[in-house]
């Protein structure tokens, strides 16, 4: 998203080290591109922990590109928190993301295409442009966002088990649109912790609170 900031703390780095050495040797192996999804909740750290494994793979001189969910609504922010408002119904993965392009872009990537064109979010002017990035030379998709881990085309899904109560000074320090002040969006931020509470079970690698990795079997 456009503006957007992102922080890295050690904690990030530390855990995309681990991720990375033990998924490395797949990376190189795959014949074509490699996916990765980072999911988690709002303030989890999901697009720190998608740089730092972007970070972490080229210090293996693996090149990357990081593509964040929040691109992918059909709505611009400030219009989608108006439709959330208006339309109790306005809300989930396969109601306010287009999955579809989103798809569309991972099985571009995959194949071999050279580029992709995807959406490109300019909060604060509120719209949805687009952008065409090169994919010459890239070996790995990092697809971060609340709901990545419903995403096909994966080959390795990173879940962070951080709660919205857990990640409330994480969001202070962003705090898009006053938006910790909002009970609207702490309700917001409980349903979807609800909608997501199941995808830890299809993940391949865990983050805890402490931010320390465990691979699942």
């Amino acid at each position: 998203m456009k503006g957007d900031i992102i922080l890295l703390s050690e904690k990030h780095i530390h855990a995309a080290e681990i991720i990375v050495s033990q998924i490395a040797e797949k990376v190189k192996t795959k014949p074509s591109r490699f996916v990765i999804t980072v999911a988690g909740e709002s303030g989890s750290g999901k697009s720190e922990t998608g740089l730092a494994i972007a970070n972490a793979l080229e210090k293996l001189e693996i090149n990357s590109v990081l593509l964040g969910q929040d691109d992918y609504f059909f709505l611009p922010p400030k219009s989608n928190t108006a439709k959330r408002r208006a339309d109790p119904d306005w809300l989930g993965p396969h109601v306010e993301v287009n999955f579809g392009v989103f798809e569309q872009n991972l099985i571009d990537a995959v194949s071999g295409s050279s580029e992709i064109t995807k959406p490109q979010v300019d909060y604060n002017a509120n719209k949805i442009e687009k952008e065409t990035i090169s994919l010459e030379g890239i070996k790995v998709i990092i697809a971060e966002g609340t709901y990545t881990s419903l995403l096909k085309h994966v080959d390795i899904k990173v879940f962070i088990a951080r709660n919205w109560l857990k990640t409330l000074e994480d969001r202070k320090k962003r705090n898009r649109g006053n938006e910790v002040n909002d009970p609207f969006t702490e309700n917001i931020l409980a349903i979807e912790h609800k909608i997501i509470a199941g995808h830890k079970q299809l993940a391949d690698f865990v983050i805890n609170d402490d931010f320390e990795v465990s691979m699942v079997a």
